[in-house]
């Protein structure tokens, strides 16, 4: 017998649970990682209730699984409340019983949304759009690694071995013999995600051994964060069935290129769809140069968010595949914000400096809100740049230290973001940097030993 709520589920979960028995529900939320927090339940038990508890703590974890001091004062772990978002419904079609997912909204014991919640702080972000009567649209693109197994993290991680046994090479950009190399993961990627009811614009081999890029459809950024969100565990399954990992680290591997989320955006005039970012005629329109603009002037008080770890910074190497600038230019990969050749329906703004390792919903809602103070201030950028701007002068912060001192610094920021989930993403992450900062590197320990 099918549930009541899951006539409100997707298609695709509906007829994954169609004719088999439903044992089991994943109630989850997206901490300041990313990483999905919550709770299992017997499907029996999830259709007899309408919300459920998590303590606020969860927020204040870090990736290491200590905890930052609570911004807000005592450390009480009040429970949130956690509602289910049947919109969200979809298959774990890796585990061995049915089993589907369901992300939950997160709200105090008052019934507000909770402002540290990364999924709330997107909602923030598309309000302010909604607002002035205008609708991002999003496509984002996803690169990971598929990397041989590794359970020393002392051990340098290594590319993994393809079908023919030997390691997957590197410098192989859009072969499709070198997607082949480990074709059974990618077949079960596509499997997964049939199941789940995603749509995969497309895959295809990146520069870097074993790396791989997967393109999403353009659309809603909080459905597409969701889809982000659920599709990174579903990668790393797909992987581990096959004696592999897969990684979405910025930079897993030495001498490789680091992997990116470049964040393709367009905005629409919610009363008659067109983008605001042509005219009537195709041209470009005055909105489309000032979300240029906002995102030159406010990319870097949101680094934090686009490159969230220690690690990030390996990535942003002059010359080395990742613009590390704020030029703009079209058809122009080697700057940081560069706008494809389209139609005039299509015209759009990628940003290519968030690394993969990002909490989608954050970098999502740190870019939009980038355009989007570009939008209010209506100001222009600087001149487009014609050449080579991996050339340009250092614009950004290159380490997570000083990309948290820009960001807390950013009033701009704080009012689109909200000061509370700013206050406490810098606790998280300085808990985390300093952690980092009492680690002796093998390069420390093999140059300075025995000659300083």
């Amino acid at each position: 017998m099918t549930p009541d709520w899951l006539e409100n589920a997707p298609e695709a979960a509906r007829e994954y649970a169609s004719g088999r028995r439903l044992d089991e529900i994943e109630c989850i939320v997206a901490d300041i990682a990313g990483v999905a927090r919550g709770k299992a339940m017997p499907a029996s038990k999830f259709a007899r209730q309408e919300k459920f508890y998590l303590p606020n703590s969860i927020f204040l974890q870090t990736i290491t699984g200590e905890w930052a001091d609570n911004p807000a004062g005592a450390f009480t772990e009040p429970d949130m409340i956690l509602t289910p978002d049947f919109s969200t419904a979809t298959a774990a079609p890796w585990t061995a019983d049915c089993t589907l997912q369901v992300i939950h909204d997160v709200s105090d014991q008052q019934g507000n949304p909770v402002p540290v919640a990364p999924r709330n702080v997107l909602k923030r972000v598309m309000a302010l759009y909604e607002a002035k009567g205008w609708r991002p649209i999003v496509a984002p693109e996803m690169e990971f690694f598929l990397v041989a197994r590794n359970i020393d993290p002392n051990r340098p991680i290594e590319p993994p071995m393809g079908r023919t046994g030997r390691q997957a090479a590197a410098k192989q950009a859009y072969s499709m013999s070198a997607v082949d190399e480990y074709g059974k993961v990618i077949d079960d990627i596509y499997d997964f995600a049939e199941a789940q009811g995603f749509e995969i614009d497309g895959i295809l081999q990146e520069g870097g051994a074993g790396q791989v890029e997967i393109n999403l459809n353009h659309g809603d950024p909080i459905r597409l964060a969701d889809e982000i969100f659920f599709f990174k565990r579903m990668i790393r399954e797909a992987a581990l069935r096959h004696d592999c990992f897969a990684t979405f680290m910025a930079k897993p591997i030495e001498g490789e290129p680091g992997s990116a989320m470049h964040i393709h955006h367009s905005v629409t005039d919610i009363r008659t769809g067109q983008n605001i970012f042509s005219d009537d005629e195709g041209r470009e329109t005055p909105h489309f140069l000032h979300f240029i603009a906002g995102m030159q002037r406010h990319l870097p008080a949101v680094i934090a968010l686009l490159a969230p770890y220690v690690n990030s910074y390996r990535r942003y190497v002059p010359d080395f595949a990742a613009p590390i600038n704020l030029e703009w230019g079209r058809d122009n990969r080697t700057t940081g914000l560069r706008v494809p050749i389209s139609s005039a329906a299509s015209r759009r703004v990628e940003n290519r400096l968030a690394g993969m390792d990002c909490n989608p919903y954050l970098g999502l809602a740190a870019s939009l809100a980038c355009g989007y103070l570009g939008l209010i201030e209506a100001e222009n950028p600087r001149a487009e740049c014609l050449g080579d701007a991996y050339m340009s002068e250092d614009e950004l912060p290159y380490n997570l230290g000083d990309a948290l001192d820009v960001m807390t610094e950013s009033a701009p920021v704080r009012e689109v973001l909200g000061s509370e989930f700013v206050d406490v993403y810098e606790a998280v992450k300085r808990n985390e940097y300093k952690e980092f900062l009492q680690v002796i590197s093998p390069w420390e320990r093999q140059h300075l030993l025995l000659n300083v």
